[in-house]
């Protein structure tokens, strides 16, 4: 791969405190229109996570961040990532590794979610979750102010073992309910993945799918050796570290111009 992804800051963007469920995060907030939730990628904030955030803004959407783990804006590193890792892992309201758990910061993304489609046009909020965060988006859209969850390279629950693997991120309970809303009222999910990412496991996509059905839009990319497109075996982020914006048909950007779409046919009424 050469070049880089898109990269932004953090000027323009309000920032104020957002409490609920007992839990209380720094939200950096941008743009008007439909809302959507971004939540970050471990080590949290970073640049290219804004990248992803301004292209949501120019797009015409009211982008909120909860910076739940992190520096925000500060720049991706090993070090860093290590270390909010961590913490994390030992965070009560992520249970990082516990299978079919109801994890506290899923509450929150959904009451932040129906304080949002109160205040913003559109039918609904979009919530993207990135890596750690992925299945965040899922557990969020047991709400009905939820209309648009994008799993993206979903790695949580975290660590060894097959139950972990085909884990879904969420509780039963709130599986269940996410499947209810598929029959009833026509939501759908989208995951993306690369195909070699074993932070993403095949198997959480196939308990996925084998759930919610159609119901579930997978973007999958190659990354096996010697794919054409040159991701190499460790790609991960797909709409952040591994975009570029040209060619204009690089797979990544068709896949965050997927995800746009997505967006805009759930959420613009």
């Amino acid at each position: 791969m050469t070049g880089r992804a898109p990269t932004s800051t953090l000027a323009g963007w309000s920032r104020a405190p957002f409490s609920a469920e007992g839990l209380t995060y720094e939200c950096f907030e941008k743009g008007e229109g439909p809302a959507v939730v971004l939540l970050p990628e471990l080590p949290g904030i970073t640049p290219e996570v804004l990248g992803l955030a301004e292209h949501l803004v120019d797009e015409g959407f009211t982008v909120v961040m909860p910076s739940l783990f992190g520096t925000p804006g500060k720049p991706l590193s090993v070090a860093r990532t290590a270390a909010v890792l961590a913490r994390v892992c030992v965070s009560a309201e992520f249970r990082a590794f516990a299978t079919n758990a109801r994890r506290p910061v899923a509450d929150y993304l959904r009451a932040l979610a129906r304080e949002l489609a109160a205040r913003t046009p559109g039918t609904g909020v979009g919530v993207i979750g990135l890596c750690f965060t992925g299945g965040f988006a899922l557990a969020a859209a047991v709400d009905d102010a939820v209309l648009a969850p994008v799993m993206s390279q979903p790695s949580a629950p975290i660590g060894p073992g097959a139950a972990r693997r085909a884990d879904a991120g969420v509780s039963e309970d709130e599986l269940r309910r996410v499947v209810e809303r598929t029959r009833k009222d026509g939501l759908c999910v989208m995951g993306l993945r690369f195909s070699e990412d074993w932070m993403a496991p095949q198997e959480r996509f196939d308990t996925l799918s084998s759930r919610l059905g159609e119901a579930f839009k997978v973007i999958r990319l190659s990354s096996a050796p010697g794919n054409g497109d040159g991701f190499g075996r460790r790609a991960h982020a797909v709409l952040t570290l591994e975009v570029r914006e040209t060619p204009a048909d690089h797979p990544a950007l068709r896949a965050r111009a997927e995800v746009t779409a997505f967006l805009h046919e759930r959420l613009d009424g």
